[in-house]
C-alpha cells in the first residue's frame, strides 16, 4: 500500500516522539513491502517562531493532500500570555475544524507488567478495556467567547446541533456492535439542554442498533465509575468538553499518559495523536515516552485495514515494556531507556522479532539487541 503521511510533530517532545513513531512506520513498510511518504509540516509554537500562525495555509494544504495525519503535541508556555485565538494549541484546534475531524476515539487498557504504576488497586483495573467516543468538533471549545474589558464577567457558550451528535452516535454504536456490544452516554442532562439534545438523539439512534445495550450516567457519576469500576465499560460516547476530561482521567488506569494513543475521525481527514501534553521540561532529554504516539501509528495502520501491521507495533510495544525497555515514566530504575532506544527496539521487534532478544545488563539498547 502506498500511503502519503502529513506529519506535524509540533511542540516541546513533539519532535522526538514523532521521530520515533516514523521510524516504527518505516520499519513496518520494510516488512510487510508497503511504500510510506513522509512530509513533515509546521504547527503550533513552532509555526509561531517561524510563521507568526500556529497553523500556517502551507501545515493544512499538506494535511488536506495527505492520506492521514501523524501529529505531535502543541504548547509552549512562553504564549501562554497570548489571547486564547492566538496560542499555539489554536493550532490543532482550527486543524480539527478545517478538516472537519469530529470524532475522537481513545482507547484505554491496562498492561499487566504495568498494573503496579497505577494508583488504582490493581484488583480494580486488571483486565479493564473500553473506549471512549468524543464529539471533536463543537461544543463550548468552539462556542462564542468573551471576558469583559473591566474584567467583570466572562462566559463560553456551548452549542450543539443534532447532526452533530448523530454521526458521531453512530460511529459509537458499530463500535460497541463489533466489541462487547455496551453503550454509555455520558451527560449533565439535569441541567444542560445540550446535555438534553444528546440524550433525546441518542435514544432514538439506539433504535437502529437493537443489539447494544444503552446505559446512561452523568459526568460527575461517571467520573466517579471510571476509577471505582472502569471493567464495567465497554464503549463511552460524549460530548467534547466532557470527552476531553474523562479520556485524560483514564490515562491513570493504564499507569502513564505516555501510553494514551489517539484517533481524529471526519469523512474525508484523519489524525493521529498522542493524548499528552508537549511536556517542554522534557524537551530534548531524550526521555520522552514515544508509546503513545507509535501506538497512534498503529490506529493509524488500522484505519487502512492493515490489522496484520498494526498489531505487530502493539506486539513490538507489548514486548518494550515487558523486558523494561521503558523510559523513566514507567522504568525508575537507574536502567530505563531512551526515547531513541524505545524507538529502535520496536523497530527491530517489528522487522525481525525472532532474533531480538531480551536485553541484559551487558548489552546497550539500540546498539546489540539483534544476534
Amino acid at each position: 500500500m502506498n500511503l502519503n503521511i502529513a506529519v506535524l510533530p509540533g511542540d516541546g517532545i513533539g519532535p522526538e516522539i514523532t521521530t520515533q513513531a516514523v521510524k516504527v512506520l518505516n520499519a513496518v513498510a520494510q516488512k510487510y513491502q508497503h511504500n510510506f511518504n513522509f512530509t513533515n509540516a509546521l504547527v503550533g509554537a513552532a509555526a509561531i517562531d517561524k510563521m507568526g500562525n500556529p497553523l500556517p495555509d502551507e501545515t493544512l494544504q499538506k494535511c488536506k493532500n495527505a492520506d492521514a495525519i501523524l501529529f505531535g503535541t502543541v504548547g509552549d508556555p512562553k504564549y501562554d500570555e497570548l489571547e486564547i485565538v492566538n496560542r499555539p494549541e489554536q493550532g490543532l484546534l482550527r486543524l480539527r475544524q478545517s478538516l472537519g475531524l469530529y470524532v475522537d476515539i481513545r482507547p484505554i487498557a491496562t498492561y499487566l507488567p504495568l498494573i503496579h504504576k497505577s494508583p488504582i488497586k490493581e484488583k480494580v483495573i486488571k483486565n479493564t478495556d473500553f473506549i471512549i467516543y468524543r464529539e471533536l468538533s463543537s461544543g463550548i471549545y468552539y462556542g462564542d467567547k468573551k471576558t469583559a474589558d473591566d474584567g467583570s464577567f466572562a462566559y463560553d457558550t456551548c452549542y450543539y446541533k443534532a447532526k452533530e451528535i448523530d454521526r458521531v452516535a453512530h460511529l459509537a454504536f458499530k463500535a460497541a456492535k463489533s466489541r462487547r456490544k455496551k453503550l454509555t452516554l455520558v451527560d449533565k442532562s439535569n441541567v444542560l439542554e445540550t446535555s438534553r439534545l444528546w440524550r433525546k438523539r441518542v435514544k432514538k439512534i439506539a433504535e437502529e442498533y437493537p443489539e447494544v445495550s444503552l446505559f446512561f450516567l452523568h459526568i460527575d457519576n461517571a467520573a466517579m465509575q471510571l476509577i471505582i469500576n472502569p471493567r464495567k465499560f465497554d464503549v463511552i460516547l460524549t460530548e467534547n468538553l466532557f470527552g476531553d476530561i474523562l479520556s485524560d482521567e483514564a490515562s491513570v488506569i493504564s499507569g502513564s499518559i505516555g501510553l494514551s494513543a489517539s484517533a481524529s475521525i471526519g469523512d474525508n481527514a484523519f489524525l493521529f495523536e498522542p493524548v499528552h501534553s508537549s511536556y517542554p521540561q522534557h524537551a530534548g532529554k531524550n526521555i520522552a515516552n514515544p508509546l503513545a504516539t507509535i501506538l497512534s501509528s498503529a490506529m493509524l495502520l488500522e484505519h487502512f485495514n492493515l490489522h496484520e501491521e498494526a498489531d505487530a507495533i502493539r506486539s513490538a510495544v507489548d514486548q518494550s515494556i515487558e523486558y523494561n525497555i521503558t523510559t523513566p515514566d514507567l522504568n525508575a530504575t537507574k536502567k530505563f531507556a531512551r526515547t531513541t532506544d524505545v524507538g529502535e527496539f520496536i523497530s527491530e521487534y517489528i522487522i525481525d522479532k525472532k532474533n531480538v532478544m531480551h536485553p541484559t545488563e551487558n548489552i546497550s539498547l539500540g546498539q546489540s539487541t539483534i544476534i
